[in-house]
């Protein structure tokens, strides 16, 4: 494994995460809603699954997959009507005023590591991912350094965003708008879920 190796998977790493998905839009939100401190914390919690996908797949958690077809689709099917279950919530929650910090951070840290934990599809494009871009015979210390590169990355990343969203101003925006952008997000996440589900 070379340093351009982890270069190629960080950039790539990088286009996965600001594609939307069910974890940025969370993680936005969460920021814009509870504050700078529940929006990192549900950073830190999106990172610590999205790094144990990434070690799953590196101790070849897709070839289960592929060979208990069933498992796949029991994970795809609970991870969808958790998604499901999130936009109703949202779409119903959207005349609710929030207050500030209404989310306490171990509260958005754990809805963090649940958002993750249901998407089985994380796992299967970290394997994809892992072997497109490294090379085979990985020893144990260059998967444990993949692992702890791949965190280090997502916590930076939703970090970052939650410093730049957490401004008064952003909140602001935020509060005056909240009833049209709650329900875009549920309508989102209610189809990202569909998605999961029904898609292959």
């Amino acid at each position: 494994m070379s340093f351009e190796h982890v270069i190629l998977f960080n950039l790539t790493l990088l286009a996965a995460i600001l594609s939307p998905g069910p974890a940025l839009v969370m993680a936005i939100r969460t920021t814009l809603s509870a504050g700078r401190r529940a929006g990192i914390a549900m950073g830190f919690g999106l990172g610590l699954m999205a790094a144990v996908w990434t070690a799953a797949a590196l101790l070849g958690l897709e070839t289960v997959f592929a060979a208990f077809p069933w498992a796949y689709w029991a994970a795809k099917t609970v991870g969808a009507a958790y998604l499901i279950w999130i936009a109703i919530q949202m779409w119903r929650g959207a005349r609710t005023p929030i207050q500030t910090d209404l989310r306490p951070a171990g509260r958005a840290f754990r809805d963090g590591v649940l958002l993750q934990a249901v998407n089985p599809k994380s796992a299967l494009f970290a394997a994809a991912v892992l072997i497109v871009i490294f090379p085979p015979g990985l020893s144990v210390m260059d998967k444990g350094l993949i692992v702890l590169n791949h965190l280090a990355v997502e916590i930076a990343f939703y970090t970052g965003l939650s410093m730049l969203l957490s401004t008064q101003a952003a909140q602001r925006r935020y509060m005056a708008a909240k009833l049209y952008l709650d329900r875009g997000a549920a309508v989102v996440m209610g189809a990202l879920g569909l998605r999961l589900v029904l898609g292959r």
